[in-house]
């Protein structure tokens, strides 16, 4: 009987939760290892060339890199959450790079120093997601059938829990689909299993300690 796997995670990381909601729609069982970005334990950086969260390993192979990961498991395991046909499924991995962009606009948010970048971030974000309201086709991106594509959008829409606690961006105003869409990930066992019920105070936590504009807008209570 093979060992079960290992994911390497950061309790933050919006791609080990790409990994862990993939693995738990699939119903593979793992055990998931938490580790501090901030002090990397030497045997994360032996088994992880890039340092970066998450990692898999398996019988003793350790694999990196989210998108890899989930590549993988769609080979290995059962319950597909890709397309069956080729156009389609490579029409959803180009979404999912898309969400790693986003991710990448995300963290350009937080850590904006002023409020006149700050603001830039937020209208680049806002004109991301607005392309992405012209895709979706719901109750899932793509019809009745949750894909790897919700996998990777349930994390980004969280962020947004706490954001829209410290202010309101207009970053996903006027965009009903995606309303929905978040509310039917937020709701999805998968999604929420992803993260620990401290997730949000974790955030708040991160954010503040980044010394950026959206810490200033942060009040010492929600923090």
């Amino acid at each position: 009987m093979t060992a079960p796997l290992k994911l390497i995670s950061h309790r933050l990381c919006p791609y080990v939760q790409r990994a862990v909601i993939a693995l738990t729609e699939k119903g593979v069982p793992f055990e998931r290892i938490d580790i501090d970005l901030a002090n990397k334990p030497d045997w994360f950086l032996k088994i992880s060339p890039l340092g970066k969260t998450p990692v898999l390993v398996v019988d003793g192979t350790a694999i990196f890199e989210s998108a890899v990961i989930l590549e993988y498991l769609e080979e290995t395991q059962a319950r597909p959450l890709h397309p069956a046909d080729p156009l389609r499924r490579a029409e959803h991995r180009g979404w999912i790079e898309y969400g790693s962009v986003i991710l990448s606009d995300i963290a350009g948010l937080y850590t904006a120093p002023d409020e006149a970048t700050f603001k830039f971030k937020a209208s680049q974000l806002e004109q991301r997601f607005a392309r992405l309201e012209t895709r979706v086709v719901e109750p899932w991106f793509d019809s009745d059938r949750f894909s790897l594509v919700d996998a990777v959008f349930g994390p980004v829409f969280r962020y947004f829990d706490v954001f829209d606690s410290i202010g309101e961006f207009g970053i996903l105003a006027g965009k009903p689909k995606l309303a929905r869409w978040r509310k039917n990930l937020a709701a999805r066992p998968s999604v929420r299993g992803a993260v620990s019920a401290d997730y949000p105070a974790l955030l708040r936590d991160f954010l503040m300690r980044r010394n950026s504009w959206i810490s200033k807008l942060q009040s010492p209570v929600a923090a």
